[in-house]
């Protein structure tokens, strides 16, 4: 009775907690992230290459952020020349950036995926595009609406405006952004934005349309990322690094943890597949703070590829990769080695279904993977055992193992790709 009194005791210390034993003090963990953020900061100072420096054997398309009377001016110029092509009888037609996949490509000097220049017409005197012309002309219609107003709108706000017309919303988010492409503009450059997602806590002051925000002092739910990034300024920071979590579980742990207080960090999440402003918030904190990014996500195919958007892009908006993307950003867990690594129970661990392991087998096709030999050696472990993992499996040795031990020993070990 009394030996197990004693080992109750023992346990609820945390002293037997895994690899707890090899943490060093926390003095020691941050000399360690001070050295990898002064070099990040370094490598962040030299110039960043475009698609105007590289001589590629194709043409290339790039949005770029235009202001709201040049968009009214654009879609004037191009209102006027169809105009010009009813009257004299052809009929009118919208010429349409492709976005398919066989018109993207993956360059490795820029780490990102870019559109090729290939077009196809949009006819309206056409049964089959028809439906998909009147779209276009009214999103064009709506958009050129809020330029003269000045005003913001949500994509459900747009989509209400013709129901009947857009039947799902899903068709008029595609006619958007080929509106976007075709105009030569960022989605934001429209006044468009999705709704509230992202979330933001830790070292971090920001402006939020003039209100100076500190997100240390925000409570465990963080602060919402504004869908309008134009309106954020001024941003300051003590941090070492930027912390991208996939999971709003994870990240509601290391906030109520206050893990940015023990190890100086900005934390932030999407909750699962990114959306425009995160996307745009977290570049804009990278380029501005020239903070190194550490990513923990999910050990599954799924986590990889959340990952990759944040850092190459996403083929849906390749147009615009060069605003929505952030350079180097680091794999710190969790990874399928890990697994094996921390011991990782067997009951914690998911056997992948046919359609993960067909995923996985995907990604390892793709260029941005090939490029990191840390990945592919990664995702091929994974592929192999057949077995993925939640962060949450870490919640095995306890509720704050995350906080307590697996990321202070990853960051002391520098253990990242």
């Amino acid at each position: 009775m009394a030996d197990s009194k004693k080992r109750r005791r023992k346990d609820a210390t945390g002293d037997e907690l895994p690899f707890k034993n090899k943490l060093k003090p926390d003095p020691a963990i941050l000399e360690t992230l001070k050295g990898f953020s002064s070099a990040s900061s370094s490598s962040s100072a030299s110039q960043t290459l475009t698609l105007q420096d590289l001589t590629l054997p194709f043409r290339c398309r790039e949005v770029a952020d235009l202001s709201l009377s040049s968009v009214q001016s654009n879609i004037e110029s191009l209102i006027l020349k169809i105009a010009h092509s009813i009257l004299s009888g052809q009929g009118f037609s919208f010429d349409v950036p492709s976005r398919s996949a066989a018109n993207q490509l993956y360059v490795p000097e820029l780490d990102r995926i870019v559109l090729k220049d290939k077009s196809s017409l949009r006819p309206f005197a056409n049964i089959s595009t028809v439906r998909k012309s009147a779209i276009t002309a009214r999103i064009l219609q709506l958009i050129h609406q809020l330029c003269i107003k000045g005003i913001h709108v949500t994509k459900r706000d747009l989509f209400y405006t013709d129901v009947k017309l857009f039947q799902d919303q899903i068709q008029s988010d595609a006619v958007l952004d080929d509106v976007s492409c075709m105009l030569g503009c960022t989605r934001s450059s429209l006044n468009v934005v999705a709704a509230e997602k992202g979330v933001v806590v830790g070292r971090l002051i920001f402006s939020d349309n003039g209100d100076m925000i500190d997100c240390t002092k925000m409570g465990m739910g963080g602060k919402a990322i504004p869908p309008n990034i134009d309106r954020v300024g001024d941003m300051q920071s003590d941090a070492l690094f930027i912390l991208l979590v996939e999971k709003d579980a994870a990240y509601m742990r290391l906030a109520e943890d206050r893990f940015y207080n023990r190890f100086p960090c900005i934390i932030v999440t999407a909750k699962g597949q990114p959306d425009v402003s995160t996307r745009l918030f977290l570049r804009k904190m990278k380029t501005e703070l020239k903070l190194p990014v550490l990513a923990l996500v999910d050990s599954d195919p799924y986590g990889l590829k959340i990952l990759s958007v944040y850092g190459c892009g996403s083929k849906n908006m390749s147009y615009d990769s060069a605003h929505l993307t952030t350079p180097d950003i680091k794999w710190l867990g969790v990874r399928p080695s890990d697994l094996d690594k921390y011991k990782i129970p067997e009951q914690c661990r998911l056997p992948m279904t046919e359609q993960d392991i067909k995923t996985g087998k995907d990604m390892l096709e793709e260029d941005f993977v090939k490029k990191n030999p840390g990945w592919v050696e990664e995702l091929t472990l994974m592929v192999k055992t057949k077995q993925k993992a939640e962060i949450q499996a870490l919640s095995t040795f306890g509720f704050q193992y995350l906080s307590e031990v697996y990321l202070p020993l990853k960051l002391q070990q520098k253990d990242w790709l």
